[in-house]
């Protein structure tokens, strides 16, 4: 007997986006295969999050069991340093726990992203340094890193925010799990 190993998917997703956070809360425990996260700029890749249906936004978190939706004063946020803070803790492993605690920090805190203080104690919240957090986002190399995940996305065709690609196949939306997950089982 064969067995088939799945790609892993690749997730995509802005800071800035609640439907990424959304998504983020859920993927790892609905996809049978673990992601690689991928932070971008919505706004390098052409995506406008600007327009959002908070309603349904914030009945999808009530239905998943989160925390209320808390919305930002800065709206929409400049998530720009915060994705770079991403990018780096993606390099030294800490993607996940990073962009978790910064979504959490943006949507169920209620704080600016734009706001180094708030990526700061989203950084303290994964045990990353302060100081290595800010010399992190000077780095050549990590605004390297961003701009070659952002290419990646725009290779993938994502138009929407968040996305998850399987190989060839894309899956964009409030619903991106769910399709992607159904793929993986048929894959797997």
């Amino acid at each position: 007997m064969v067995t088939v190993t799945p790609v892993q998917p690749v997730f995509y997703y802005d800071l800035g986006t609640p439907a990424c956070y959304l998504v983020a809360e859920r993927i790892m425990t609905a996809l049978p295969v673990v992601p690689e996260w991928e932070p971008v700029l919505g706004s390098a890749i052409g995506v406008d999050d600007t327009v959002i249906d908070r309603e349904s936004l914030r009945r999808q978190a009530a239905e998943e069991g989160l925390l209320p939706l808390r919305w930002p004063a800065v709206w929409p946020p400049d998530a720009r340093v915060a994705t770079l803070a991403a990018a780096y803790a993606k390099q030294i492993g800490r993607a996940v726990a990073f962009s978790l605690a910064c979504f959490r920090q943006a949507f169920a805190g209620g704080r600016d992203l734009g706001d180094e203080d708030t990526v700061l104690i989203a950084a303290a919240a994964c045990e990353m340094h302060p100081t290595a957090v800010l010399r992190g986002i000077q780095l050549r190399s990590v605004s390297d890193a961003l701009a070659r995940a952002n290419e990646r996305a725009l290779g993938a065709s994502v138009s929407t925010l968040p996305a998850i690609a399987i190989g060839d196949e894309l899956f964009e939306g409030g619903r991106a799990v769910e399709a992607a997950a159904e793929a993986l089982g048929a894959l797997t």
